[in-house]
């Protein structure tokens, strides 16, 4: 998240400075109960640097690695991401975490900055890659459609990442509300798979 973005998709019902508000009020909200871990852009990359080689050879139920062409330099990104899939559409979200938030509410990451220049990815799925067309999501239908399969969506993995994130013993409803805090907070995208 090295850029902000002034015309950042927000969500229908609310104008910019609304939603940026909102955005700095949740996570504000949430800080406490986030570990330091992530504290910067960097540290995501960093965590998702880690993960890479091992996503890539089988991604856990529930995440993927997504690869986006650089929007500056034409060469392929990758990045792994927290994905669900329903039928030919994968939800992801670009997160924001709340020392990011509190601070640059309007943060987009690269890999969403190369989505906007360049739609066309692909997506490695447990099991397979897909190609696809990524788009941000502002249709109310499409994104209650995807906050509830991003948010009521728990998968083994997914304990291990709350614990990463948040203080305390991992549960379903812990990860279910980090689950919520990412989504209202950050951007949330679809992905059109093609066979």
């Amino acid at each position: 998240m090295t850029e902000a973005s002034s015309t950042s998709a927000t969500r229908p019902d609310e104008d910019e400075g609304a939603h940026l508000a909102n955005v700095r009020d949740a996570a504000a909200k949430h800080a406490p109960k986030h570990k330091r871990l992530i504290r910067s852009a960097r540290g995501g990359r960093l965590l998702s640097a880690m993960m890479l080689p091992f996503f890539l050879v089988r991604p856990p139920s529930g995440f993927g690695v997504i690869t986006t062409t650089g929007r500056k330099t034409g060469k392929t990104r990758r990045k792994c991401i927290r994905m669900v899939r329903r039928g030919k559409k994968a939800y992801i979200v670009q997160l924001r975490p709340p020392e990011v938030a509190m601070t640059r509410p309007s943060a987009v990451a690269g890999w969403v900055w190369n989505i906007r220049s360049n739609p066309n990815v692909t997506l490695r799925i447990r099991g397979r890659t897909f190609a696809g067309v990524a788009r941000e999501l502002t249709e109310p239908a499409e994104l209650a459609e995807a906050r509830e399969a991003l948010c009521e969506t728990v998968n083994l993995f997914d304990y291990g990442e709350c614990n990463v994130h948040l203080r305390g013993v991992p549960t379903r409803s812990k990860i279910e509300e980090l689950h919520r805090y990412w989504f209202d907070t950050g951007i949330p995208l679809v992905v059109d798979l093609r066979d």
